[in-house]
């Protein structure tokens, strides 16, 4: 007996570490002091253009769309919508990327599919602007299935404290802008899961392909959209819209004693939402609390400000939809 029969090869990992280590490199901004392989990842931050610099933070995964890309064979999209993720969570606060990190725990590790996933990342920390500086993999048999893997990562980003966008400000009458998902993003899996069971090399009026890469689409980052706003007053709050829905989501950011006034027929809703409710006899409110159903960030602003705002969106190729205003309870 030896670790190799016990089911960790760590001539897999050596492996996979140098199939990765160019990639990885690609993503190093000038605060990366420290290489590959350390037992820590080491930034020496740039803050001489803060006044008073606040890190933000944040950390999360990708569910069971994972288990999507490995029915399909399908590995490199789900590392860049874990980057995304994160990075529209600390964006969500105002905060600009630094660093990214990541953990790979798998059954089996299988050198060719895990540089698929971190390709993904790679690709997404260069369009973030965010170096990929550390990472853990975890080759665990008996606690996965052989094919199966789990991905999570952390962030860390920074924003000027006087920079900060926490909803304080937020009052009635301020408009809720909506920008478009591209789909599920990251969230909702097992529910589609279960409702295209089986099924997801079928085609649906509407889609450009089968069910299953509909679902892998990549999870949009925001951060270059919404970057020229931030410090700005017209800016109340923004909201990434993940599991909890439209409303679980920015209801988060709204001062105690007002509420929203959503108009859910205000934008256009992605096919797969209505195929989704309609294969799965979906209750309405299920749809609501889980999909994002076409509107990946909120972002709330004051009214005066929308006809502005909107051209600069759009003048940048982006749609945006009034979908809703701020109001007292």
């Amino acid at each position: 007996m030896d670790y190799k029969k016990a089911g960790v090869d760590i001539s897999a990992g050596e492996e996979f570490v140098r199939m990765i280590k160019s990639d990885v490199r690609g993503t190093f901004t000038k605060g990366v002091i420290t290489d590959i392989g350390a037992f820590g990842g080491f930034f020496m931050p740039d803050f001489s253009g803060y006044e008073k610099p606040v890190l933000v933070s944040s950390i999360d995964g990708v569910g069971t769309k994972l288990k999507i890309a490995v029915e399909l064979g399908v590995y490199n999209t789900v590392g860049s919508c874990l980057v995304n993720h994160c990075v529209n969570d600390i964006l969500a606060c105002g905060a600009k990327p630094l660093f990214f990190l990541d953990y790979y725990a798998c059954g089996k590790l299988t050198p060719a599919i895990a540089a698929e996933v971190v390709k993904g990342m790679v690709n997404a920390c260069r369009e973030n602007g965010c170096a990929l500086i550390g990472g853990e993999t975890a080759e665990m048999p008996g606690l996965y299935q052989t094919e199966d893997f789990d991905l999570a990562g952390s962030i860390v980003g920074v924003v000027d404290h006087g920079r900060i966008v926490n909803g304080s400000s937020i009052k009635p009458g301020d408009v809720l802008l909506g920008i478009p998902s591209n789909g599920l993003h990251t969230n909702g899996y097992s529910l589609a899961r279960k409702v295209f069971e089986g099924r997801m090399n079928e085609s649906f009026a509407g889609l450009e392909g089968s069910v299953g890469e509909e679902l892998l689409k990549i999870h949009r980052s925001y951060l270059s959209l919404v970057e020229p706003f931030l410090g700005s007053a017209d800016l109340k709050g923004l909201s990434h819209i993940t599991g909890g829905g439209l409303m679980g989501n920015t209801m988060r950011i709204v001062p105690d004693g007002l509420k929203l006034d959503i108009d859910w027929s205000s934008w256009p809703e992605p096919v797969i939402f209505g195929i989704i409710r309609r294969e799965g006899n979906v209750p309405e409110e299920d749809m609501r609390r889980t999909f994002n159903l076409g509107i990946g960030l909120v972002m709330v602003v004051e009214r005066n400000a929308v006809e502005r705002i909107n051209a600069e969106l759009k003048s940048r190729q982006e749609n945006a939809y009034i979908i809703g205003q701020v109001s007292s309870e």
